[in-house]
């Protein structure tokens, strides 16, 4: 078991690391955990000695559990189940689930899965984000402001996220598998 001024210091080297990975400022962090930026600084110290509530916060604000905050170092690696990702449905046939479990900045990195004639809607985003798909598996049809394209597998298409699209999979029978990667555009940028 670690000294407690081991602790305070292992906070400190893991809440600057975990910040920066997530391209986070202190404000930033500050912000997302409801924490003021002050104690987020004294944490970054090696001063600090939270409460239970505000390493809360701020753990849940950066995706990770508690531990992760308090550990000695170590590698970071941490497994997910299939159970632990959960998915959601996206439109008559589609699931959609996260590509990567932990928050990146300004990205959405996403599995759709598609049922045979699966079909969705996308969401139109801020001016200047970017949007792009990678067929998997089967074949998907993406109509992008009113053209059509077919991917095949291994297939990757690229288009401005604040157009109208949409993704279905045509193939009465067989099921298509892609990876959507969407680059968010910083508002009032």
């Amino acid at each position: 078991m670690d000294e407690p001024r081991h602790v305070a210091a292992h906070l400190a080297r893991n809440l600057i690391s975990l910040r920066n990975v997530r391209n986070l400022t202190q404000d930033g962090l500050a912000k997302s955990s409801g924490v003021p930026r002050s104690t987020i600084a004294n944490l970054e110290s090696g001063d600090g000695n939270p409460s239970l509530t505000v390493l809360t916060k701020v753990a849940g604000a950066l995706g990770v559990p508690i531990d992760e905050l308090l550990a000695s170092p170590r590698a970071k690696v941490r497994k997910w189940s299939q159970e632990d990702i959960a998915a959601q449905a996206a439109g008559p046939g589609v699931t959609m689930r996260p590509l990567v479990p932990e928050p990146v900045p300004q990205e959405m990195l996403t599995v759709m899965d598609f049922a045979p004639e699966g079909a969705m809607r996308g969401s139109p985003h801020l001016p200047g984000t970017r949007e792009y798909f990678t067929c998997l598996e089967g074949k998907v049809t993406i109509v992008v402001a009113g053209d059509k394209y077919d991917l095949v597998a291994g297939d990757v298409l690229g288009f401005p996220g604040n157009v109208a699209h949409s993704y279905r999979n045509m193939d009465a029978e067989r099921p298509a598998r892609g990876v959507s990667v969407v680059v968010l555009a910083k508002a009032g940028v």
